[in-house]
C-alpha cells in the first residue's frame, strides 16, 4: 500500500514544477499584451482610420443588439453579447489592416516572398533560398499536402531559368508528385505578396503527411549534396518581422 501511494505521488507534478508552469504561462500572456499594445499604437501612428473604425464596430454593435433587445425587452440581456462581438470585430478589423500595413511594406523588397512563407499557417515544410543570384533573386520550396511549391522572388526573366532547374531537379526525385511554381510580383502572370499565402491554401490536397515525409527527405538529400542553395537572403523584409508574426497570431486566438 505504501509503494502504491508513493508512486501516485511521483506521477504528479510537484508544487514548484505547477508554479513555474503558471509563471510562464503569466510571462507569456504578458508578453502578447505587450505586442499587440506596441502593433497598436504603430498603426495608429500610420493608420488614421483605424481607431475610428474600431469605435464604430464597437459602438455600433453594442446599439444593435441593444436596440433589438428593447423590441423584445430583453436589452440587458443582448448588451453584453453585443459588446463582445463588437470588440471581437473590432479586434478582426485591427488584425487586418496591420496585416495590409506589413505586406504593403514588405512589397518590393528582397526576402519578402521567404517572410511570408515563413509566416504561413499548418503544416507547411519551408525551405528558403534553394537557389538563388548574387542580386538576390530567390527561388523557395515549400512541401505541403498539395506537393511541392516553387516561389520566385526578383527580377522575372532571371528567376524563369532558375525556377526552371530547380523544377527539373524535383522531379527526378519525387515522381509523379505535383510541383507547382510561382513568381511573385504585380505584373501579368505573377502574383502579389498579399495573396501569396491565399493562393497555396487554395491549392488542391494531393498527398499525405507520409508522402511529405518521404519527399522532404529526398529533397534534403539534394541539398545536401551541394546541387541546390542560393545567395543569403536578409531574415525579413522589415525590421520587426518575427514580432509582427507574433501580433498576428495573438489577434487570431484573440
Amino acid at each position: 500500500m505504501a509503494n502504491g501511494r508513493k508512486s501516485g505521488k511521483a506521477g504528479k507534478p510537484s508544487k514548484e514544477a505547477k508554479a513555474a508552469a503558471k509563471a510562464a504561462r503569466k510571462q507569456a500572456s504578458k508578453e502578447r499584451r505587450t505586442q499587440l499594445w506596441q502593433a497598436f499604437q504603430m498603426q495608429r501612428k500610420e493608420d488614421k482610420l483605424l481607431l475610428p473604425i474600431m469605435l464604430g464596430i464597437l459602438i455600433g454593435l453594442t446599439a444593435v443588439f441593444f436596440l433589438v433587445g428593447l423590441i423584445w425587452g430583453i436589452q440587458w440581456f443582448l448588451l453584453p453579447i453585443g459588446l463582445m462581438l463588437g470588440v471581437l470585430g473590432a479586434f478582426i478589423i485591427f488584425g487586418r489592416r496591420v496585416q495590409k500595413t506589413v505586406y504593403g511594406k514588405a512589397e518590393g523588397q528582397a526576402g519578402a516572398a521567404a517572410w511570408a512563407l515563413d509566416n504561413m499557417q499548418g503544416s507547411w515544410r519551408v525551405t528558403n533560398a534553394i537557389a538563388g543570384t548574387a542580386q538576390l533573386d530567390a527561388v523557395h520550396r515549400v512541401i505541403g499536402r498539395p506537393g511541392i511549391i516553387l516561389v520566385a522572388e526578383g527580377s522575372p526573366q532571371r528567376v524563369k531559368s532558375l525556377l526552371a532547374q530547380e523544377k527539373k531537379k524535383a522531379a527526378r526525385l519525387v515522381g509523379d508528385t505535383p510541383i507547382y511554381d510561382f513568381v511573385v510580383g504585380n505584373d501579368e502572370g505573377q502574383i502579389p505578396l498579399s495573396q501569396l499565402q491565399r493562393r497555396l491554401n487554395k491549392l488542391p490536397k494531393n498527398i499525405d503527411n507520409k508522402r511529405m515525409d518521404a519527399i522532404e527527405s529526398r529533397l534534403a538529400a539534394l541539398n545536401s549534396r551541394g546541387s541546390g542553395g542560393g545567395a543569403a537572403l536578409p531574415k525579413g523584409p522589415m525590421p520587426g518581422g518575427a514580432k509582427m508574426r507574433g501580433v498576428q497570431r495573438t489577434i487570431r486566438r484573440r
